[in-house]
């Protein structure tokens, strides 16, 4: 019975396109999936997880995830997609909140997404707060994944505003941080880079960064 089973999940697979099994996944963390960075005895927090486009194929393969959004409307979508994925989720697993003050323990989770999140910070005191919360509840020698926007590759065509926000030449206004930056957070954060530093600059018009940092001890000043 158990080989039917199997043989009826690999057709089962075999059938679903790239699409329903992955979701529209991030391909800088789809990159630590197929490295091996993210398993299956690890606690997982997609912080600022929108509908959850990161989160597929965790439910879908067994991982244990969490997620938070200030968005009610986002955290309906992922209890639905946990729901309709995951045989061992419950509503517990997402909640509304902010990035800056969630309500996880200290030191919850191995692996914690922060994806074009930061970027949103409204002053260089409200991009601070959500970064330590991020690490707050990252255990030591857990993983901290982030895209952000950047300043790389664009330092030409941005408009300063003051306190860390810049206007892009598409026209938004976001919160930039360049790599003299991030590589002075990771070592006031105590950690290590796991990964270098990625940027990827789309049309002249944004620039995305990927700052992968390893938490190495805990801070207990943060």
């Amino acid at each position: 019975m158990l080989l039917n089973l199997i043989d009826r999940e690999s057709e089962l697979n075999s059938k679903m396109n790239l699409m329903e099994q992955i979701g529209d996944i991030d391909i800088y963390l789809l990159d630590q999936i197929l490295k091996g960075r993210i398993t299956k005895d690890m606690r997982i927090l997609d912080a600022g997880c929108g509908s959850g486009r990161n989160l597929v194929y965790f439910l879908r393969n067994g991982y244990e995830v969490f997620a938070v959004d200030k968005s009610e409307t986002a955290i309906r979508s992922v209890q639905l997609l946990g729901a309709r994925l995951s045989q061992t989720w419950t509503n517990e697993h997402a909640r509304v909140g902010t990035i800056e003050q969630m309500r996880f323990a200290r030191e919850s989770f191995d692996f914690v997404i922060s994806n074009a999140v930061l970027h949103f910070a409204e002053n260089e005191l409200h991009f601070q707060q959500m970064l330590n919360e991020l690490w707050r509840v990252l255990k030591p020698g857990g993983l901290l994944f982030v895209r952000l926007a950047s300043t790389l590759g664009i330092e030409d065509q941005i408009e300063p505003l003051g306190d860390g926000r810049y206007i892009q030449p598409d026209g938004s206004t976001r919160f930039l941080v360049n790599e003299a930056k991030l590589i002075k957070l990771t070592d006031e954060l105590n950690g290590i880079l796991f990964e270098p530093l990625k940027t990827v600059v789309v049309a002249g018009q944004r620039s995305m960064s990927t700052w992968c940092v390893e938490k190495i001890k805990a801070l207990d000043d943060l």
